[in-house]
């Protein structure tokens, strides 16, 4: 009788005791699954690549909404309050965003920030007196996007180990649909005719793209930051330099006002081609250019038809 009262007590202990501790393990879990790292992307672009690899294990903050230009994005308050609430920040460096990496570094805290374009080798441009800058423009090529999405993959897994299968897994897949764009593109422009192949845009931020697959940046109507205001002098240069290469068509771009390069077209008797190019930002949710794969498929179709060339759909290959 004693045996059967004490083991009935310690069965009285225990099964509570056992249903506290799955409570309490339940309860962990939850937390756990809801502490993801929380990751801050400056441009549209970068934002676009870690979702990609990310996927759902990370909260994802785009500072740069599609459309704005990052050159003259000037930060707000709220800009400052999710700097400072992150565990990495995802930039591209190069001073792309000026505004943004000033508001960065005062920002302070053991945030880990990363120059994601930083990963790919600038090319150098000249400003004028002298002065040599990095371009930043660097996803221009595909190629380079894919050195990108291995820094964003590297940082993300710093950031949450465990989920080191699902990122790599995640930028493999995106690395094998970045090969086959920067392949069809290339391929796309190649049936543009030789003497066609000449780029004119309003800001210079297609150096990358024209390197890559074999398009000369024939003018633009400003530098690398669209910082810049061309003069009246600036404006008829390159009037007088399209009619001299003789381009058929020249391009304005979704994050810069068109009026200027309107104006270049119709005074050197140009076609202005109808669709804009998405240069430093992709296009708003519904655009054809709505991701960075989108993007880059768009502005090829929009150069290649302008420029006489025969598009053909993008397709990914399993």
């Amino acid at each position: 009788m004693k045996e059967k009262i004490l083991f009935q007590l310690c069965l009285g202990i225990l099964v509570p005791l056992a249903l506290f501790s799955c409570t309490q393990k339940d309860s962990n879990s939850n937390t756990a699954k809801g502490d993801k790292p929380r990751v801050v992307a400056t441009s549209t672009i970068i934002a676009d690549l870690a979702q990609e690899v990310a996927g759902d294990e990370i909260q994802l903050s785009g500072i740069l909404k599609p459309g704005t230009d990052p050159h003259v994005y000037e930060p707000v308050p709220a800009d400052s309050r999710v700097l400072e609430e992150a565990d990495l920040i995802l930039y591209n460096g190069y001073n792309l965003e000026p505004g943004l990496i000033k508001l960065m570094n005062a920002s302070g805290g053991k945030v880990q920030k990363l120059a994601v374009g930083e990963a790919v080798k600038s090319l150098q441009l000249d400003k004028g007196k002298n002065e040599i800058v990095p371009d930043p423009h660097v996803w221009g090529s595909a190629e380079n996007a894919i050195a990108m999405t291995n820094v964003i993959r590297d940082a993300l897994i710093k950031q949450s180990p465990e989920d080191r299968e699902k990122f790599t897994q995640k930028a493999s897949q995106l690395t094998n649909e970045l090969k086959q764009l920067h392949s069809w593109i290339n391929q796309q422009i190649q049936t543009i005719p030789t003497d066609k192949r000449k780029l004119v845009t309003t800001h210079d931020a297609f150096q990358y793209y024209g390197r890559a697959y074999g398009i000369a940046i024939a003018g633009t109507l400003i530098g690398i930051s669209t910082e810049e205001q061309p003069s009246a002098q600036t404006v008829q240069r390159l009037v007088e330099s399209i009619k001299k290469i003789g381009v058929s068509a020249i391009f304005a771009e979704t994050t810069i006002n068109p009026a200027l390069i309107k104006t270049v077209a119709q005074e050197a008797g140009v076609k202005l081609a109808p669709n804009q190019l998405y240069s430093d930002s992709i296009g708003a949710k519904g655009s054809p250019g709505d991701s960075y794969i989108k993007m880059m498929e768009a502005n090829t179709r929009t150069i290649v038809e302008a420029l006489g060339g025969k598009y053909t759909p993008f397709q990914l290959k399993k």
